[in-house]
């Protein structure tokens, strides 16, 4: 492919391969993520999209927001038919196509596991995007395995029964960095640098690749349009989702030298409005233990 001049603009691409004018709601965090991820993958792409939010506010008949090809597929499939894609690429000598699956924590974490796990398996040159926002929001906020516990959701509700997600979520990119692939990564809608510096390298690699990117969901978190990167900073800074690389196994962990408590960024959202004072403890203690986890593996330097 030819060298092509961008315009940059405070280092982030000009070009917009993910179109203004679509449905999405004010504030929505993954169409913050997906703006940048198109600037770093840049119009050299192919994108497998399983059902999802995205898909549906992105794709309005007879409208598109994408300016690269693109492909609806299930929500358990996204990984299958990028690793399809890119085996078909790479018979017609395309090798320098970039091919990216994207889904939400339940086609990820849940629904798409599988097809997920098999394509890291076989090796697939293929960078799996999970956009990550703890439920599935597009169908009408229910518990996914990226739930936070006691978070509130339509099937975990708060009650005198139930009191929110019984159970912590998954830890995700450490399944993912388990199956000894070159590139695991977590990002956030509010650091659209490190988002677009992440993908740039993930696509650098001969191989899958992984990057998990928060992004808060206005109804879903029951949270205020103009809170979203915001929020996505506080879960940053109190250590709820820790900014990490994992590169050929070995971690690399964004320090936090001064954590807010977890209650920061619970107070701007209507999900953890019910939460007990022992319930915002045990989360802190867990929190804790899992960011020291991270940093102990960093420490080791073995590799993952």
């Amino acid at each position: 492919m030819a060298d092509v001049k961008v315009k940059l603009i405070a280092g982030i691409p000009e070009e917009e391969l993910f179109a203004p004018g679509h449905s999405g709601c004010l504030g929505c965090g993954e169409a913050i993520a997906l703006r940048h991820i198109l600037k770093a993958a840049g119009p050299n792409t192919i994108i497998a999209q399983a059902t999802g939010c995205p898909e549906v506010y992105t794709t309005l008949y007879p409208t598109t927001a994408w300016k690269v090809p693109w492909i609806h597929v299930a929500f358990e499939n996204a990984a299958a038919v990028a690793s399809g894609i890119r085996e078909g690429l790479n018979q017609q000598g395309k090798k320098d196509i970039n091919v990216i699956a994207i889904a939400g924590d339940g086609g990820t974490f849940d629904i798409g596991f599988q097809a997920l796990s098999g394509m890291l398996e076989r090796g697939h040159k293929v960078l799996f995007i999970c956009l990550d926002n703890g439920a599935y929001e597009n169908t009408g906020v229910q518990r996914s395995g990226a739930t936070p516990k006691y978070s509130w959701t339509t099937t975990s509700p708060i009650g005198k029964v139930v009191h929110g997600k019984k159970e912590w979520p998954k830890p995700m990119p450490l399944i993912v960095a388990a199956h000894h692939i070159s590139y695991v990564a977590t990002a956030s809608a509010s650091n659209v640098h490190d988002l677009i510096k992440k993908v740039k390298k993930a696509l650098s690699f001969d191989g899958p690749s992984y990057i998990q990117v928060l992004c808060p969901c206005i109804p879903g978190w029951k949270m205020e349009a103009d809170k979203t990167v915001e929020l996505a900073d506080l879960a940053i800074k109190t250590k709820i989702y820790p900014m990490f690389e994992v590169e050929s196994g070995l971690f690399k962990v964004q320090d936090i030298p001064n954590p807010l408590p977890v209650t920061a960024f619970f107070k701007g959202q209507g999900r953890f409005k019910y939460l007990t004072e022992s319930e915002t403890k045990e989360i802190q203690e867990h929190i804790n233990k899992e960011f020291d986890t991270l940093k102990a593996l960093e420490k080791t330097q073995i590799k993952f």
